[in-house]
């Protein structure tokens, strides 16, 4: 089905609501670096619920985790599920901590805690890591959908489309700051849950002959059952390039293993998430918004991951193998290999009609857009904040610090937009930022939770901490090069390598700290609010840390 005039009018709408909206609502939000970054701390519980979800729903989610449920099938849900309790953990136990600190950025807390060295260094890290992976992978992805859908599918839209998604995040971004964000995402969640839900209705009324939506979902649970699994083991699934997804999603592991550090980094202290409630009015409001997040969580995997295992099914033949005389071309890429996340942009080019066709998109570019627009914020945020004000500008002024903020923000876009082509015949996208995100999240997640747990961490611990924490990552993600011919580390699945990443690197923390240290108490440790860490002697959060690894150990060989 063509991209029709109907279809246009509605998307161009759609661009015009949210340029407007963003500029409206940021006025005067330019003339001070807590209205830039923080929204002058006035976000309400429902738009911060909101605006997380907007934040994190992006094209990784919306196309990638799509491509994902095309190739492993509904276990890919375990991150969107098991985020809704990590939700709830950081509202609980961590936003306390965040907010009586006023915090405008999570490297503010490291040096809090820790030293301006440690914050430098994790600033580098944050900023790199956006750029090169979060803002390369988003724009990737939502520009090859957008050429699915409305250019010809051979390429030829694709540069246009990563222009075209930046300049229109860039539009209101740039200028509003974290003000614009927000709020436009509060339109931009409700387009996107919308359009997914359309999406994935109308698909499954085309698998059966009655187009029945219920009999659709018998009919693709009856064909793939071995697509709703769950907790996966070796050799259940084999995607359709030839991969053991148990290397993804490592059986019990899902669940109380390496999955736990991924979500702990990234919904506990990861500057692009954690910005917006840092703009709450209060505690409260911004605990209230972390419960609907976590809410809208649990609904995600029917509108990201269902669809993906529909055009699984449309795709495969009667023996269910994914060949060109039963499957779409556009599935193919040049080499030969099978293209997953082109799952979500070609059901909605093939099913999804005039007019709503509009909508859908606006929605997919809803979730592009404002993941893209909160990176370039955040990125602005902690360049702004962490690296230019501490060295370079310490006497600058308010709108100084907001100019330097869109120029670094404007930088990170350029070279995010140059550096997104690169990223063609990825297979699954989503499992390339998981993978590579996994390399920096284990170090900086022993480093937040020690020197929030356990008072005698030291500044020393921890830089070498988070700097030994990238040779072992890379250790087990390259290999040893000859070093050593047989490894079992280099062959574990990347969850197994960040659990191992991360509990090495709290070693060497605990190491370094108890000989720094030797007996003195440290006075930077931070008390936690909850009672849970404040009760009963010191060896029950000994004897709580030790269970707690012995069970990962036994989910990973298990």
């Amino acid at each position: 089905m063509e991209f029709g005039l109907l279809d246009q009018i509605i998307f161009a709408a759609y661009a015009l609501l949210i340029v407007g909206v963003g500029l409206y609502v940021s006025r005067g939000k330019g003339d001070s670096s807590e209205g830039y970054f923080l929204a002058d701390k006035s976000l309400p519980w429902w738009a911060i619920g909101a605006s997380l979800i907007a934040a994190n729903i992006s094209a990784e989610q919306f196309i990638g985790m799509s491509g994902s449920g095309f190739a492993i099938g509904l276990a890919i849900a375990s991150y969107e599920w098991m985020a809704a309790i990590t939700l709830l953990l950081v509202g609980k136990f961590f936003l306390p901590i965040f907010i009586d600190k006023g915090l405008y950025t999570i490297p503010e807390f490291i040096e809090v805690r820790y030293g301006s060295n440690l914050k430098t260094i994790l600033a580098v890290f944050w900023i790199c890591l956006f750029v090169f992976v979060n803002l390369t992978s988003v724009l990737y992805l939502g520009a090859t959908a957008l050429d699915t859908i409305m250019g010809t599918g051979d390429g030829s839209f694709f540069i246009y489309a990563i222009i075209g998604l930046a300049f229109f995040a860039a539009a209101y971004s740039l200028y509003g700051g974290l003000s614009a964000v927000a709020w436009t995402d509060v339109v931009q969640v409700v387009l996107l849950i919308i359009g997914g839900l359309i999406t994935t209705f109308i698909a499954l009324s085309h698998v059966t002959e009655d187009g029945g939506v219920i009999s659709g979902m018998v009919a693709v649970y009856e064909q793939v059952p071995e697509k709703f699994s769950m907790i996966l083991d070796k050799g259940e699934i084999i995607t359709p390039n030839g991969k053991d997804a148990w290397w993804d999603l490592p059986g019990l592991a899902v669940l109380i293993g390496g999955l736990w550090v991924a979500n702990l980094y990234y919904w506990g202290f990861n500057q692009y998430i954690i910005q917006r409630t840092l703009a709450a009015k209060s505690l409260r409001e911004s605990q209230k918004g972390i419960i609907l997040a976590g809410f809208l969580k649990l609904i995600v995997p029917l509108i990201v991951v269902i669809p993906g295992i529909i055009a699984f099914v449309m795709n495969t033949g009667p023996d269910g193998a994914i060949s060109l005389d039963f499957t779409d071309s556009s599935f193919f890429s040049d080499t030969g290999n099978i293209i997953n996340d082109n799952a979500a942009p070609w059901l909605i080019q093939e099913f999804v009609p005039a007019g709503l066709k509009g909508l859908v998109l606006a929605a997919l570019a809803a979730a592009i857009v404002s993941s893209v627009a909160s990176m370039l914020n955040s990125t602005a945020t902690i360049f702004t904040m962490d690296i230019y004000k501490p060295y370079f500008g310490k006497n600058s002024s308010e709108k100084n610090l907001v100019k330097v903020g869109r120029l670094s923000a404007t930088a990170a876009l350029v070279i995010a937009v140059i550096l997104a082509p690169q990223l063609k015949n990825l297979g699954q996208v989503f499992q390339y930022i998981q993978e590579y995100t996994g390399v920096v999240s284990p170090g900086i997640l022993a480093v937040f939770m020690l020197g929030l747990f356990w008072k005698k961490t030291t500044n020393k611990a921890a830089i070498f901490g988070v700097l030994a924490s990238i040779p072992i990552a890379l250790f087990f993600k390259v290999g040893p090069n000859g070093w050593i011919d047989s490894a079992i580390f280099v062959t574990l699945p990347f969850m197994h390598q960040m659990m191992i990443t991360w509990l090495l690197t709290m070693l060497i923390m605990v190491v370094i700290s108890l000989a720094e240290n030797k007996g003195r108490d440290h006075e930077k440790g931070i008390k936690l609010s909850s009672k849970l860490f404040n009760t009963g002697p010191a060896f029950n959060i000994g004897a709580f840390a030790i269970l707690l690894i012995v069970t990962m150990l036994y989910a990973m060989f298990w």
